[in-house]
């Protein structure tokens, strides 16, 4: 079966894609630097699918440590490419540590892909390339606007490149697969969203609160322009999403493509507010959540979710787990890692 490499597979959303391509039977190498992830994730994995993965842990901003990777494992058929720096609000106060991170690693390998005589790359895109947009739900013929923050900018700044590079390099493929608000945890509970510090995405920062790690959960405005006043977004369970990648590889390794360069939004089509979601725990867990409004928060949009008729109709991909069933996992997810 093809060989694939994943970066940041140790990472939330990698390692899940990883457990996903493994049980499709694609062999899978992993780079992770571990910035924002642990090597005990590897374990997580093969008590999954009892498959052991080839890891390297390597930073991608060495151009030569890539160059040495690639010249080693040049059998490689495709790349999903995770690594990358991905909270807005961290962006806003460290731009160059994102431009850094997020950009060079993506040049890096891309040159290395021109070299082989085919290459399928996937990029893991964000819904944040459309800023504040016109009308919702987002398609993907949305304008790309002006980005709300370092992190938004980096993301449409790799999609450019992207798609600049396939104009000239007809052996690369690639599809960018825009997320909404990938939330959650396997059902096995041996993998999970496992932030280093204080987490910067809401579900854990929910699940830490409920179980006494953090004292309070800020909820940043109530006196946006919706229902409740809370800002709304699209939470899509983590493994809906990591199996949409396998079907997107698919589709470039089997020649389904219809462009060498394509983009797919990648959500639940629904929006969920912040309240919605908290509200959400509090059924499935049983748990009163200790929250706080509390000012909003710069680089934050107001209200974002997908029209996914075209994963839906092109892909053949279509989320089947809820809103409840993240917040449960997650949860699970949490209380399994503090050993309650």
């Amino acid at each position: 079966m093809d060989k694939i490499l994943v970066t940041g597979g140790l990472g939330f959303i990698g390692s899940h894609t990883v457990v996903e391509l493994q049980n499709k039977g694609y062999e899978v190498v992993i780079i992770d630097d571990l910035s924002n992830s642990s090597v005990q994730v590897l374990d997580g994995i093969k008590a999954i699918t009892g498959k052991a993965v080839i890891f390297k842990r390597l930073d991608l901003k060495d151009k030569t440590e890539v160059e040495s990777f690639f010249s080693k494992h040049q059998d490689i058929k495709g790349v999903i490419h995770f690594a990358a720096s991905k909270a807005v609000g961290e962006s806003v106060n460290e731009p160059l540590m994102y431009y850094e991170n997020n950009l060079a690693s993506l040049i890096y390998i891309l040159k290395e892909l021109k070299k082989l005589p085919s290459a399928s790359f996937i990029f893991s895109s964000s819904c944040t390339v459309y800023g504040q947009a016109d009308e919702l739900p987002i398609t993907e013929n949305a304008p790309v606007k002006t980005a709300e923050s370092p992190y938004g900018n980096t993301k449409q700044i790799g999609e450019e490149i992207i798609a600049d590079t396939c104009k000239v390099v007809p052996s690369l493929k690639a599809i960018a697969l825009r997320y909404f608000n990938p939330i959650g945890a396997h059902e096995s509970v041996e993998i999970g969203e496992l932030p280093i510090g204080v987490p910067q995405n809401l579900v854990p920062f929910i699940t830490q609160t409920a179980i006494g790690l953090r004292e309070q959960l800020s909820v940043f405005g109530d006196d946006y322009p919706t229902p409740d006043g809370t800002c709304i977004r699209d939470y899509i369970h983590v493994v809906d999403l990591a199996k949409a990648h396998v079907i997107a590889l698919g589709r470039l390794l089997k020649g389904n493509n219809k462009s060498n360069y394509e983009t797919f939004n990648l959500g639940t089509g629904k929006g969920s507010s912040v309240l919605e979601v908290v509200n959400a725990f509090e059924e499935v867990s049983g748990v009163k959540l200790n929250y706080k409004i509390v000012g909003r928060r710069e680089g934050d949009i107001i209200s974002a979710y997908a029209d996914t008729n075209k994963a839906n109709n092109d892909l053949g991909w279509k989320p089947t787990l809820s809103l409840k069933d993240a917040m449960l996992s997650a949860w699970k997810w949490e209380q399994k890692v503090r050993g309650n």
